[in-house]
């Protein structure tokens, strides 16, 4: 008599004889994984087989067959079924019908991908908002056309745009302090400015100190732009690029004696 027994360790499965159960107690070798195991207490019972009717015609053509291991028949070795069966023995799905699903994943990349283009052009525009009002000075300086623009744009913001204000681009070219023949404390302060710069500046102010034979400071005074522009100028409109401007100061130096000055340029803080 020959039974099947299943291996507890790997699930094989393989026939072994009654002289075999008896010789060692029923103990075997598991030939695959070499796992010790009694083989009558595990027997494999083969499951009930159900008597059901078949659809004679969907089944393919015998010529068909593939071969596969039976672990029920007379030899224990192998068995020919169709290949339909043999399909869905190897876990072949392909005779269920295809499901249309939709391609959330997709959409939802999608979606992510408008948010990020989105996130990142509000982020630019806002970064261009804060260049423009941070450099708005320069930008108004080098394209005068856009500043009327801009000035309306500020005015509910309370913000200005004033005339850029470039020390470095404005120097004095010459000056000469001029006593008065008539009046001993009267003199007079001629001086040439110049600014290099290609758009309007706004106006310096000018810082005159008197020294004595030791350039030691006696007196020092502040002009601002409406002490010493040229008449007529419009203080708004700002130094003129590229040109120069002569200055000429009346000053009342009262009872002092000075022997020599300094001039400096400078904006306010």
């Amino acid at each position: 008599m020959t039974d099947v027994t299943q291996c507890p360790n790997c699930g094989t499965y393989f026939k072994v004889t009654q002289e075999q159960s008896n010789a060692h107690q029923g103990q075997v070798r598991c030939g695959r994984c070499q796992t010790v195991f009694n083989a009558v207490k595990y027997l494999y019972t083969p499951p009930q087989q159900l008597d059901l009717p078949l659809a004679l015609d969907d089944i393919d053509d015998a010529t068909g067959l593939f071969t596969v291991y039976d672990p029920y028949g007379d030899n224990g070795e192998a068995a020919s079924i169709s290949s339909q069966a043999a399909a869905r023995q190897a876990n072949d799905f392909s005779h269920i019908p295809d499901v249309y699903v939709a391609p959330v994943a997709k959409l939802h990349s999608r979606r992510q991908m408008w948010l990020w283009a989105s996130g990142s052009v509000l982020l630019a525009i806002i970064l261009l908002l804060q260049t423009t009002y941070f450099m708005r000075v320069e930008i108004a300086a080098r394209l005068p056309g856009l500043k009327l623009v801009m000035v309306q744009i500020c005015a509910p913001f309370n913000c200005t745009i004033p005339l850029p204000q470039k020390i470095d681009l404005l120097s004095i070219e010459s000056s000469e302090l001029e006593a008065d023949p008539k009046l001993d404390n009267i003199i007079t302060l001629h001086a040439l400015l110049r600014s290099r710069a290609r758009y309007p500046l706004a106006y310096p102010t000018i810082e005159l100190t008197l020294t004595d034979t030791q350039d030691n400071a006696l007196a020092r005074r502040f002009f601002g732009p409406a002490d010493y522009m040229p008449t007529g100028a419009d203080e708004k409109r700002g130094f003129p690029a590229n040109r120069e401007a002569n200055i000429k100061l009346h000053l009342n130096t009262t009872t002092l004696k000075p022997a020599g000055y300094r001039l400096f340029l400078f904006y306010p803080q």
